[in-house]
């Protein structure tokens, strides 16, 4: 396990320290200063009862209560993962890991640290109340009115517990959006869970949302807690609602509806508390018309309607954003580099079909590959504009859809892993996506 991460983290963090024993933790602590912590719950042979992460995780906190320490941990500890959540773990990692998945979670808690550092050190230097200023580190919201008009409405529906629908196209940012409400929200302090509805299959729902006993099927060979437990008092945030099959939605909206789950096998009610979050790229009025989803699940999640218009429709944001994220790479790839004046004038005038995400990535691309200080239009590439006569403000969202998959499937050559990764989604998802469309 050890040879695996450094292979891995080394290609994305500056420094990378392995113990195989957590007795030189107080040495680490006190020498190399971590930013963050990767704790395992297991140490000694023949003991799995987790006391011993439980234990290293309260002698972290005691030297830096700010200390992100994410906890590695196996599916039958997860519901003592979220008691060590409780007690101050910033989130866990299942093993086997998914790289993707636990680089991101790093990087996710980094940056929350880093983000702290700012507001603190801003306030000592300037005075400025804290609040004010974490708001505008969390995220890039540019300048229209639109943003400014999205903006005001999720300060207002945050500090409520009321379920919020994020409507938009793929990559206009849902889950950031996601993030900034529970940031805000009077559940800030507790955990935000987040599935991938597009990603679980039917089978697996259940045993996903609900959790599993001993012994409830074949696998199951130890209790664990689903993702509802696992948010309980905190946010649970289903991405990609509408991907979810008809006879699921009734499930989920009986779960919903009496605040209380059972685990698969069980029959134990167990009462949940948690501000429920969805999100979909689809018209869900819709897919209701179509009988494609359940009229009383939509009132049921749709107390607030978020809705995020694509980049087309807001130019005027792009400068902005553009500059975020060339700030952002620049410092992680260690490089100086700014926008020509035509550079900035030719983002600005592109239509992507990709939004935010595809921004994101075009930038990212062009600071790793770029030689010079100042990028040219050249340094970045812009998938061919639609085909002559076809508009796409009038287009579909499956249209639209359609021709981003293809588009991306022709760069990364039919890989469809390169094509998820591109696209932000999962390749389930991409799965999902390429049989309907």
């Amino acid at each position: 396990m050890l040879t695996a991460l450094r292979i891995l983290l080394e290609n994305y963090f500056e420094s990378v320290t392995l113990l195989s024993s957590p007795g030189q933790i107080y040495t680490l602590l006190r020498e190399v200063a971590p930013d963050i912590v990767l704790l395992d719950m297991n140490f000694s042979a023949g003991i799995n009862s987790g006391n011993e992460g439980l234990f290293w995780l309260s002698e972290i906190k005691k030297h830096d209560a700010d200390l992100p320490v994410i906890l590695f941990t196996a599916y039958a500890d997860i519901d003592l993962a979220v008691k060590a959540l409780k007690q101050g773990a910033t989130d866990f990692v299942v093993k086997p890991w998914d790289n993707a998945k636990l680089i991101a979670t790093l990087q996710a808690a980094y940056s929350s640290r880093e983000s702290r550092d700012k507001v603190k050190q801003s306030r000592e230097r300037q005075g400025v109340p804290g609040e004010e200023l974490n708001r505008e580190q969390a995220v890039c919201w540019g300048v229209s009115g639109a943003v400014r008009d999205l903006r005001r409405l999720i300060e207002k529906v945050a500090r409520t517990d009321a379920n919020i629908l994020i409507t938009g196209e793929n990559g206009t940012g849902k889950e950031v959006i996601a993030h900034e409400i529970q940031r805000l929200s009077a559940r800030a302090k507790e955990v935000l869970i987040t599935v991938d509805m597009g990603a679980v299959t039917e089978s697996l729902f259940e045993s996903e949302l609900f959790g599993h006993v001993k012994g409830a099927f074949t696998d199951a060979k130890a209790d664990r807690a689903g993702k509802f437990e696992a948010a309980n008092h905190g946010t649970l945030f289903l991405d990609e609602i509408g991907n979810l099959s008809y006879p699921l939605q009734a499930k989920l909206l009986n779960a919903l509806q009496s605040r209380q789950i059972a685990r698969v096998g069980g029959n134990k009610p167990i009462p949940i508390d948690i501000r429920l979050i969805c999100a979909t790229n689809r018209d869900l009025h819709e897919s209701v018309r179509r009988g494609e989803f359940r009229e009383d699940l939509l009132y049921r999640v749709n107390t607030i309607q978020v809705g995020i218009p694509p980049l087309r429709e807001r130019k005027e944001d792009i400068p902005a954003l553009a500059g975020f994220f060339l700030d952002k790479y620049a410092r992680k790839y260690k490089k100086e580099v700014s926008f020509s004046p035509a550079t900035v004038d030719k983002l600005q005038a592109y239509h992507w079909p990709g939004n935010i995400r595809e921004l994101q990535h075009t930038v990212e691309k062009a600071v790793i590959l770029s030689e010079t200080s100042v990028l040219q239009i050249h340094d970045f590439y812009l998938s061919p504009a639609a085909p002559a006569g076809v508009n796409l403000d009038n287009m579909t969202l499956e249209e639209a859809e359609r021709i981003l998959i293809l588009n991306a499937l022709k760069r990364n050559r039919d890989n469809l892993s390169a094509t998820a990764a591109e696209l932000g989604i999962t390749r389930p998802t991409l799965y999902n996506k390429m049989k309907k469309l």
